[in-house]
């Protein structure tokens, strides 16, 4: 019980600690109206009758991807920031385990996800976007399972760095070139063999694809935008999910107690 009310308070601590900071909250939500709006539009614009499906609607299920991952890793990174943060030593100094530590991150961090998901889900009625009350429930589960995802990812880099100026170097490195290695602003499916490889061996890569194909599932426009069957990349992201977590929390925990 004492684990269980260790992994909620800190889940609740991350979600407060975000709707406290306003700078956070609007920088959240304009990026991902910058990447639909912008570049969604302006691909749309000029490219959509020749591909046969419209580049914004493509964007848009990508970002909802790509947010909902980004933001649970790059939350669960800021473990270095709470560990040199003198208030938030407590936790670390605190009886508990430093399981129930990650299990909380990524609890909080998911909740922070999706609160900034409803922006986007916002802004898609806003401009247009086609969305059933099927679409919607459905995203559900997998935003969540998008959000484990991620999470696992960000405890896997955790691991292996010591200071949040390592982090803050290290991670954008990691995470940006996914952006456009995973499909979430243009098409994959034709790529150099290079580009394919890294675009194979990228976690976002395969997040972006489900989210993508349960959105586009039963339309005229699956088969031209989504890469593989999304039980594929639910399979895929089980089984690296588990090595992620398994092996990041690990290597977390270890150097913890060797602090």
């Amino acid at each position: 019980m004492r684990e269980l009310n260790a992994i909620l308070t800190i889940a609740y601590r991350d979600f407060t600690k975000f709707l406290r900071d306003k700078p956070r909250i609007v920088i959240s939500f304009i990026f991902p109206f910058i990447f639909i709006g912008v570049l969604g539009a302006s691909l749309d614009a000029n490219l959509s009758r020749e591909v046969g499906y419209s580049f914004l609607v493509f964007t848009f299920s990508g970002v909802l991807a790509q947010t909902l991952f980004q933001s649970t890793a790059s939350g669960i990174i800021s473990l270095i920031e709470d560990r040199e943060n003198d208030f938030s030593q407590e936790i670390f100094v605190s009886p508990i385990s430093r399981y129930s530590i990650v299990l909380g991150k990524i609890l909080g961090e998911s909740l922070v996800a999706f609160a900034q998901v409803v922006g986007v889900f916002v802004f898609g009625f806003v401009i247009g976007i086609p969305l059933s009350l099927t679409q919607i429930l459905t995203f559900l589960p997998i935003g969540l399972i998008v959000c484990l995802f991620g999470g696992a990812f960000g405890i896997m880099i955790l691991g292996n760095l010591s200071n949040q100026r390592s982090a803050n170097q290290l991670f954008p490195f990691i995470i940006f070139p996914q952006f456009f290695l995973s499909g979430v602003f243009s098409p994959i499916s034709n790529l150099p063999w290079y580009l394919f490889l890294l675009s194979r061996i990228s976690p976002m890569t395969y997040a972006v694809d489900m989210v993508r194909g349960f959105y586009y599932l039963g339309t005229p426009e699956y088969s031209k935008v989504v890469l593989m069957s999304p039980f594929w990349n639910l399979a895929v992201i089980g089984i690296l999910f588990l090595i992620f977590l398994i092996v990041g929390t690990f290597m977390f925990v270890r150097n913890e107690r060797n602090k």
